[in-house]
């Protein structure tokens, strides 16, 4: 049986996959399930989908099918393919079933991209896009006493570049900086049971300024019968809030006051930032008219304040200098799945030991328990999702919908403090000249600022920016002399933004759209420094030694730190990532440099 701690959210052992919204009570899903490729698309016919004929291969959930994790390791074309699981009673009891939580969910972190569903042959829904969770209530009259036969059929077809899909090549093999597919499960799935009346979605705002915090909450529909909420929010053990309402709506939105935080003299100590990050623990708990406790559930939350003023980057109405590196999270052995819970606090670990204070996670929507960990460990996040290669109604309806429920899954994370919705105008190549072009990015601008006016949001990170909170500049230029000549002072970067950006884009697409607005670069370096690597490995500059990665390194960074005008910058890239032989570790993450030489660099005197 896997349990969580009953009081403290924040102090799970990280290997819970909704780590917001936490249960005390499920059941692990991942190992071992039956396989089978399906290039002809003949499973349906085949009556795969009833779930009465075993798949003749063995898969390791949840590891995709093109990586070694996964025990098949085929990196060719395969659009189409199948899972198949018994669920024993035993593993039904373990997820918590009983009288009072008679409904069995079947929870999937990500499958990409099209999933279909089936439970004893019956269909229990599809899910498109591949980045996102979803669950499906499994039917109370398969919940026997004899298993219970799971099929799963996800497509993924390699060719459609309407799909939103990141750094997934649509080549057979990996070129420049696209890497193997990653077709089917990748995240993890699970099994929970609840009750009829349960709450399904919750996020946490906090409003500094004022000593309070909004609570979100949805539950899985209208209340047919009186029930009540009573949210806790405690602090090691001291309580610091508590509310108790009837619940009418299906949504509902709360303040909760935190009057210990009106001493302004004291109120510092609970905030929430990389130095100290301080995590909120809360209980929320649904009762019905008898006293009978029908759903709990545990969160945490972090008191931080986020936002742009003075053409600076504020936490907490300070000024916070942004020390980011960039993060393509693929490892060798099991690609964009991580190899283990355990890998992803290890992640986030090597980044601050390395100097960072934050994290640009590039092109993909990571694992939720990644977040646990940067919120728990305190690194600022940069979300960003897994762009379309086209503009087209088609990729931006698939675009749109996964987007909002990346931001619904993610928005109650205090680390996450910057939405990525577009990068280098992938998908909207002519956003310059087509006004169409610019009005979808300026829609997803303004449509991220309409479902969280709590973060910045950068329009498309890189160049060509529509409306942005921040002025976000690529800029790969190969030594520190001319690095820092971009950078010098405020005249320079106006000249910049006036005109042809380093990477031979206009860095403004909407004049205006980012005047007065604080500026950054987001992405630079990429030094190549790899002994012995492939011929095809590459970087935006090449050492010979040790020494000379240093001398680059310093130089690119040291040209960076001195300007006068910058909030921050964004190092390319943390690993070495397939043919990218980039990285400031080689892609096992063993440091290029001593750590604390790279520490050095990277952070100097400025701390955690």
């Amino acid at each position: 049986m896997r349990e969580t701690s009953t009081m403290r959210a924040s102090e799970q052992d990280g290997s819970y996959p909704r780590p917001q919204l936490v249960r005390h009570r499920w059941a692990d899903l991942c190992g071992e399930w039956e396989f089978a490729y399906d290039d002809e698309v003949t499973g349906l016919s085949d009556g795969w989908h009833e779930g009465t004929t075993p798949l003749g291969r063995r898969i390791t959930v949840p590891f995709p099918p093109e990586s070694p994790a996964s025990g098949i390791g085929d990196t060719s074309f395969h659009p189409v393919v199948w899972y198949r699981r018994l669920i024993t009673p035993g593993e039904l009891d373990e997820a918590g079933r009983s009288e009072d939580a008679p409904t069995v969910m079947l929870h999937f972190g990500a499958v990409d991209f099209r999933a279909t569903v089936w439970a004893n042959g019956r269909l229990l829904g599809s899910h498109e896009g591949g980045q996102t969770p979803f669950s499906f209530e499994l039917p109370a009259e398969a919940l026997g006493d004899g298993p219970l036969t799971i099929v799963v059929r996800a497509e993924d077809d390699p060719a459609d570049v309407s799909q939103p899909r990141g750094k997934q090549d649509w080549l057979e093999q990996p070129h420049v900086i696209w890497y193997h597919r990653t077709t089917g499960i990748w995240q993890p799935v699970w099994l929970e049971a609840v009750g009829d009346d349960r709450v399904t979605r919750l996020n946490w705002v906090p409003d500094v300024t004022n000593a309070q915090v909004s609570l979100q909450l949805r539950l899985q529909g209208r209340p047919r019968r009186p029930l009540w909420l009573d949210a806790e929010i405690e602090h090691d053990g001291v309580e610091l809030a508590s509310l108790r309402v009837k619940l009418t709506e299906p949504e509902h939105r709360f303040s909760l006051s935190l009057p210990t935080q009106g001493n302004g003299q004291g109120y510092e100590q609970l905030l929430w930032s990389p130095d100290r990050p301080t995590l909120l623990d809360a209980r929320l708990r649904i009762t019905d008219e008898a006293g009978v406790v029908v759903d709990e559930v545990f969160s945490y939350l972090g008191l931080r304040s986020i936002e742009e003023a003075g053409g600076r980057f504020l936490l907490n109405d300070r000024p916070c200098y942004v020390r980011s590196v960039l993060e393509q999270g693929y490892w060798p052995e099991s690609h964009l799945a991580a190899p283990s819970a355990d890998a992803l606090r290890a992640e986030v670990q090597l980044i601050k030991d390395l100097g960072f204070n934050a994290v640009r996670l590039h092109e993909k929507v990571e694992d939720p328990r990644l977040l646990f960990w940067t919120d728990k460990l305190g690194l600022l996040v940069w979300g960003e999702i897994g762009s379309a290669f086209e503009f087209s109604p088609r990729a931006i309806e698939r675009t749109v919908r996964e987007w909002m429920d990346v931001l619904a899954r993610d928005a109650a994370h205090p680390s996450l403090v910057t939405w990525v919705p577009v990068n280098e105008s992938w998908g909207v190549q002519h956003i310059s000249r087509d006004p169409a072009q610019l009005h979808y990015v300026q829609a997803l601008f303004h449509l991220t600022k309409a479902l969280d006016p709590s973060r910045p949001v950068v329009s498309n990170d890189g160049w060509e920016h529509a409306a942005s909170d921040l002025l976000t500049i690529h800029d790969y230029a190969t030594t520190g002399e001319a690095l820092g000549a971009s950078y010098a002072d405020a005249a320079a970067v106006d000249a910049l933004r006036d005109g042809i950006g380093p990477a031979g884009r206009r860095l403004v697409a909407l004049p205006g759209g980012t005047n007065g607005k604080p500026v950054m670069v987001t992405e630079f370096g990429g030094i190549s420094f790899a002994p012995g690597a492939p011929d095809d490995t590459w970087g935006y500059s090449v050492a010979t030694s040790a020494d000379d990665f240093e001398g680059r390194l310093r130089a690119l960074v040291s040209a960076l730190r001195m300007s006068p005008v910058l909030s921050g910058f964004c190092y390319t890239q943390l690993t070495d990532t397939r043919q990218e032989a980039n990285g400031l570790t080689d892609e096992h993450r063993v440091p290029k440099l001593p750590v604390a030489t790279i520490r050095d660099i990277i952070a100097g005197g400025s701390g955690a």
